[in-house]
């Protein structure tokens, strides 16, 4: 990952004018989490590029199996311990009680269960939501948690977080938190994330009509429903061939449909693959697809866009944003519309020309040096009311 530009120089002059020399980041997951996700590459990039300035990071996480409990990345520090549940109240009583050194301001990442920092948290600080998880706690949890999940994110923390600053990727997940979890419009920054310099258009197309997807192989996700559609679509293009990278828990049910039909020949599921092999499958792709129940952004999507690959993609929050709807790709209502518009854009060369055109454009305006100095400037306006300057 290459900064952009002055951004460096830029993040400097807004923590130094602001008083910001060390930031603490308290996360659910790390990057080197088996299923980590697009919420710590944005956490892990942006902690980065704060570092690169001369940022003082230190990133609470839960333990990552195989990994030591305190390491370096990318010039910030990272400390997993406690597990997945315990995380959030060992983090909160690990940061009231100043374990890991002083901190001028404080970074929450509220994924699904929040750390509850404005209870306790003295210092400035922030919360990151990329976006509401409403039914994702029935897709992943037993009965009884996932009402304690949804009774927490809906009812319980909400009130805690209405005097914090709130940053989220998209508009439609602004939206999404003014009606359901009744924030303040006003409150929310919307910071999208970026992309890497390495997605870039290379080498040729597929000779043949490629889809790809990536994401974990969760419920969430909905791959089921894409596969179903992806087995659809070949009937009417005889010669797809399709790619799904990842990884997770519903592999086995996945390859059980994809052998009842079939479909192993062209219908392939390598698991999760190194970013080389990532870029080089966006760079050959017709199209990306994206079944997604609930996304902040769809990280995947501006990354296709950018080497060149529209995409195809449920019309939910972020999905909404990462796509420019007509011009960089298609968004869709249902599992009948998925197979509709896949199967226009891979039979219509002159359309597909026009999506790639408009993909590559719109994620032209995507860097990772906007969202780290945008990040960090709410931030700093936060220290400063905080300080009355």
């Amino acid at each position: 990952m290459q900064p952009a530009g002055n951004v460096v120089d830029q993040l400097r002059d807004i923590a130094e004018e602001a008083g910001v020399r060390r930031v603490n980041l308290l996360a659910w997951r790390d990057l080197d989490d088996p299923e980590a996700g697009g919420s710590e590459v944005h956490a892990s990039t942006v902690a980065a590029l704060w570092a690169e300035a001369g940022i003082e990071v230190t990133m609470r996480t839960s333990f990552a199996a195989g990994r030591p409990q305190v390491a370096w990345r990318d010039g910030y520090r990272v400390i997993r311990k406690a597990g997945r549940y315990m995380v959030f109240p060992r983090a909160a009583i690990s940061e009231m009680l100043g374990w890991h050194g002083t901190r001028d301001a404080l970074v929450e990442i509220w994924n699904g269960m929040p750390f509850f920092s404005p209870i306790w948290a003295r210092t400035p600080h922030v919360t990151w939501i990329h976006h509401v998880h409403d039914t994702m706690w029935e897709m992943t949890l037993p009965p009884r948690l996932a009402r304690l999940g949804r009774s927490v994110e809906f009812r319980v923390a909400p009130p805690l977080y209405r005097h914090s600053p709130i940053i989220t990727l998209s508009e439609s997940s602004r939206d999404e938190l003014v009606s359901k979890l009744r924030f303040k419009r006003e409150r929310i920054d919307v910071v999208p994330p970026g992309i890497d310099t390495r997605f870039t258009p290379a080498g040729v197309k597929s000779p043949t009509p490629l889809v790809v997807a990536v994401g974990r192989l969760v419920p969430v996700k909905n791959f089921g429903m894409l596969v179903h559609s992806l087995i659809e679509v070949k009937a009417s293009v005889p010669d797809l061939e399709a790619v799904i990278m990842g990884e997770g828990y519903e592999r086995a049910e996945l390859e059980a449909t994809i052998a009842k039909a079939g479909a192993q020949e062209w219908l392939r599921l390598p698991g999760r693959v190194d970013e080389d092999v990532k870029i080089d499958l966006y760079r050959r792709a017709w199209v990306l697809a994206s079944a997604s129940v609930h996304e902040g952004w769809g990280m995947t999507i501006t990354e296709a866009a950018a080497c060149g690959t529209p995409a195809v993609a449920t019309r939910i929050a972020g999905h909404s944003d990462a796509i420019a709807e007509g011009h960089s790709g298609l968004l869709v209502g249902n599992e009948a519309e998925l197979r509709g518009a896949l199967v226009r854009v891979l039979n219509d060369a002159p359309r597909r020309a026009e999506l790639t055109a408009g993909a590559l454009e719109h994620a032209a305006q995507f860097t990772w040096a906007r969202t780290a100095r945008d990040t960090l400037q709410v931030l700093a306006d936060e220290v400063r009311r905080k300080r009355g300057t």
